[in-house]
């Protein structure tokens, strides 16, 4: 009888071994699936075209890596000067004006404004550049309030538009700063 206890018990201690050892590579499954999502980099190219009679073209890189969007845009045919860049609420760029893309991306229903202003702003209110005297320009904008492809519609920039302005936007004006025309437009589409 001793045997048999003796015998159960070794069992016993086997098969909670072997759980608890199930329980640890799961866990360590499930931590490597959180960290290869974390690191996971998403890159979208979307091309600049021409509107409202401009020459305005190029092109802009959107990166996501680590829950931050990174948007370098490459811009050529400008006026020298400052310039108004931002998101706008659909990826139809297809009027001559630039006018099907709609107004700014504001999934929020927040003032137009400075981005980070407390006073409120527009996830497309990504502000201001300069192009210098031959009309060339890079845009650098980084932010965690933007994703690619996620399911947070107050995030994703997948359908909508980039737009640049003929003008600089003043920041105050509503419901856009009064940024002038819109002279290039590049659909944010997969």
């Amino acid at each position: 009888m001793k045997k048999i206890s003796v015998l159960l018990l070794a069992l016993t201690s086997s098969v909670i071994a072997c759980k608890e050892t199930k329980k640890d590579e799961k866990s360590i499954e499930s931590e490597a699936s959180k960290t290869e999502r974390v690191n996971q980099i998403k890159t979208l190219t979307v091309a600049l075209n021409a509107k409202s009679d401009s020459d305005v073209t190029g092109n802009a890189i959107f990166t996501e890596e680590n829950q931050t969007v990174k948007m370098v845009a490459t811009i050529s045919g400008l006026e020298p000067g400052e310039h108004a860049i931002h998101i706008h609420a659909s990826s139809d760029c297809s009027s001559p004006d630039g006018s099907s893309a709609g107004g700014h991306w504001n999934p929020t229903n927040q003032p137009h404004g400075k981005w980070g202003s407390e006073t409120g702003y527009h996830k497309g209110d990504i502000g201001n550049f300069t192009a210098n005297k031959d009309g060339n320009a890079i845009v650098e904008f980084s932010t965690n309030q933007w994703c690619i492809g996620c399911d947070d519609n107050t995030k994703n920039i997948i359908g909508k538009s980039l737009i640049i302005h003929a003008g600089f936007d003043d920041l105050t004006s509503q419901p856009s700063g009064d940024a002038g025309a819109r002279v290039s437009c590049a659909g944010i589409i997969q």
